[in-house]
């Protein structure tokens, strides 16, 4: 897809990941509206692109979720490309994580992008685009790390299948499955404590990488074990 002038929404725009995908969007040509769940942090992200729309969501609510993108939509005059860059982990052994977190991680890291993802179907026109950060432990499960690798491994079975579904009506599916990143999301557990990492990537590397990807209407970008990201047209 072409960036110039193309109307995007990221979810996630307050974050280290989504901020910094919004900038290189924006540096694009592209045309943001940024959402958040924090009013200050989104008013506060949207000073530096004046006239982008912001909504609120709550990653805990779908309705909220789908709600965004229409009001995204309405500020926009329409989207061409729904990007998620938000989402939770937690550790511990996978008998000893209670069901509240296991139910918790699957509504914010499943089921929120895939409400955001529905929303856009419904109003996208063949060329569009919808975007999830979903991580390499949707395909590689993790020990310690049970009930947050299986919401990332829904969330990727669900992009496995809408892209077959949006092929057919010319919407494009990218997920990004890239490895650790150094982005503090591991010290921001919602339960457990992360266990000892290999220093992690770049994250302004991985989203040069992903809009590239997105301009060229790549379907999976990976990253290989020394972070290199990796596009690939067909996934």
């Amino acid at each position: 897809m072409n960036l110039e002038g193309a109307r995007v929404l990221v979810a996630g725009a307050t974050g280290v990941l989504g901020g910094a995908l919004t900038a290189e969007l924006a540096a694009r040509g592209a045309r943001p509206a940024l959402a958040g769940r924090d009013p200050a942090r989104l008013a506060q992200a949207a000073h530096a692109y004046p006239g982008a729309p912001t909504v609120l969501f709550d990653a805990y609510a779908p309705d909220s979720c789908a709600r965004a993108v229409d009001e995204a939509a309405a500020g926009l005059g329409g989207l061409d490309a729904v990007v998620t860059a938000f989402g939770s982990v937690a550790f511990g052994q996978a008998t000893q994580v209670g069901d509240e977190v296991h139910e918790y991680l699957m509504a914010v890291n499943a089921l929120a992008p895939a409400a955001f993802f529905r929303a856009a179907f419904a109003i996208m026109r063949p060329g569009s685009m919808i975007a999830a950060f979903t991580g390499v432990v949707g395909e590689r499960p993790q020990a310690g790390m049970a009930d947050y690798s299986a919401s990332k491994a829904a969330m990727c079975a669900w992009l496995v299948a809408a892209r077959r579904e949006g092929r057919t009506c010319g919407i494009q599916v990218l997920d990004i499955r890239s490895g650790h990143l150094d982005t503090g999301f591991a010290d921001r557990p919602v339960a457990g404590t992360a266990p000892p990492m290999p220093a992690g990537g770049d994250p302004r590397r991985l989203v040069i990488a992903v809009a590239d990807a997105m301009e060229a209407d790549a379907e999976l970008l990976h990253t290989t074990p020394d972070g290199t990201p990796v596009a690939e047209r067909r996934a």
